[in-house]
């Protein structure tokens, strides 16, 4: 670079950070109720979306690491599903007034303009793009293009940005009509590779389909299949889903743990339930309170995994010193061994607070509980923007560093448990209620329902 544009750059780049929401470099002793405590998490935590966020595009970082130990070439890339949850949590910072509004709308115009511009196949963005640039930067070797599930979880929040602007002023009005120009675009029929009545979750310029990685339930990916038929443009036949994400129904069972049915097979663990990220990332936007089709009960679901989680943790069948009623939750996230997908049946010791805390709608008793011990540890797994990834006390181990799509899903899951704001938004976008329909789904949200949410 230039030297003598180095530093004007520089200065150009610190224009554009972003003020954080609320300074929570430390826990406070107490609160003075439970309601100021939830505020104080939601704001930090939704804070890596806001004062973290990539000064380019305004969308979140992969991964911050406050010890400044990152992978190679890491340090600026921005995950295009991490920072659809951080678009839900800017939404809970307006509607609750900690971010003014206007540069609310100012932060939605930039992140709308930049996705406009990045690299897309078929209308879908990759999972890693190069913050400055909106280049694809490879998840993998053949993972070079483009991530259907990874942008089906921005799309959503980008929906509900939609419905929460579309009757606002000239501004907002804009920023709606561009997510909409971006959602039409969404060529969901183009990852059915040739019609077949299944999704494919990757497609590479490269590579093709050589991934070849079916979308088959039941897992986190629910999502984008309501989004696929819902499409107003290029939509999927509800075959897909009836026959490819529920494997023609094959994925009913009528396994019981704890006493809890477990409603649908859970692709790896059938007996005790996968990570509990299953339960969070589709649900950012779907409400599953009333939401059933032929196959589940969809509150049940959502409900039993968490709460099996958790007697999980207090069964402790390892023995791992610090699991209990004020310390759960097994879901993928950093840990002594790496990166792992922490769940029942893989279980290294590892408490992940987002495991529990993005569980709040289904277990607040149990949630609030896990909200309070973690607490009590303050600075040792709490830092800038919240609670670190993950720690085991059994090992005596953490790091000050944070994952997006750990980190983000908390405040719009909190939310969703204090008010509903976000489901309420997503819910009731025309498209998603037709969607739901060709799908058999019944919901209070649905027009045809008695009561109407």
């Amino acid at each position: 670079m230039n030297k003598i544009f180095a530093p004007v750059l520089a200065a150009l780049m610190m224009a554009t950070a972003y003020q954080p929401v609320y300074a929570a470099d430390t826990v406070p002793d107490k609160f003075a109720n439970d309601d100021e405590m939830l505020d104080f998490v939601q704001k930090a935590h939704l804070n890596y979306m806001w004062e973290g966020a990539d000064p380019t595009s305004g969308l979140a970082y992969e991964r911050i690491h406050l010890d400044n130990n990152y992978p190679e070439n890491d340090r600026t890339v921005i995950t295009t599903g991490g920072s659809g949850f951080g678009i839900a949590g800017l939404l809970v910072g307006m509607e609750r007034g900690w971010i003014p509004r206007k540069e609310g709308v100012e932060r939605l115009q930039k992140i709308v303009d930049y996705l406009g511009k990045a690299d897309r196949y078929h209308g879908v963005w990759s999972h890693w793009m190069e913050g400055p640039t909106g280049k694809t930067k490879p998840f993998g070797k053949k993972d070079n293009g483009g991530d259907l599930v990874e942008s089906s979880f921005l799309m959503a929040s980008l929906l509900m940005a939609r419905e929460y602007l579309k009757n606002g002023d000239e501004q907002e009005k804009k920023v709606a009509a561009g997510i909409d120009k971006l959602w039409r675009e969404m060529d969901y029929q183009w990852y059915t590779k040739g019609g077949e009545d299944v999704l494919y979750w990757h497609w590479s310029p490269d590579y093709a389909w050589e991934m070849n990685f079916p979308l088959e339930g039941y897992n986190e990916c629910l999502i984008t299949y309501i989004l696929g038929v819902s499409s107003p443009t290029h939509p999927v036949s509800p075959d897909t889903y009836h026959k490819g994400w529920t494997r023609n129904g094959t994925f009913v069972t009528d396994q019981v743990t704890y006493g809890l049915p477990l409603e649908l097979k859970h692709n790896y663990n059938v007996e005790k339930g996968g990570p509990l990220f299953w339960a969070h990332y589709s649900w950012i936007g779907l409400d599953p309170r009333g939401l059933k089709d032929r196959y589940a009960d969809y509150w049940q679901l959502n409900r039993n995994h968490a709460l099996i989680n958790y007697m999980y943790c207090v069964e402790n069948p390892h023995n791992y010193k610090g699991y209990g009623p004020d310390s759960w939750g097994l879901t993928a996230s950093y840990s002594p061994k790496g990166y792992a997908a922490h769940s029942p049946r893989e279980d290294f010791g590892v408490i992940t607070p987002t495991a529990s805390l993005s569980s709040f709608p289904y277990t607040p008793e149990q949630s609030m509980n896990a909200l309070k011990g973690m607490l009590k540890k303050k600075n040792w797994i709490w830092g800038k923007y919240g609670f670190y990834d993950a720690y085991s006390e059994d090992k005596y181990w953490t790091v000050p560093r944070y994952l997006a799509i750990d980190q983000l899903t908390i405040a719009p899951m909190i939310e969703n448990y204090r008010t509903g704001f976000l489901w309420k938004l997503f819910m009731n976008a025309p498209e998603i209620q037709k969607g739901l329909k060709k799908l058999g789904f019944e919901s209070p949200y649905l027009p045809t329902s008695k009561s109407k949410k």
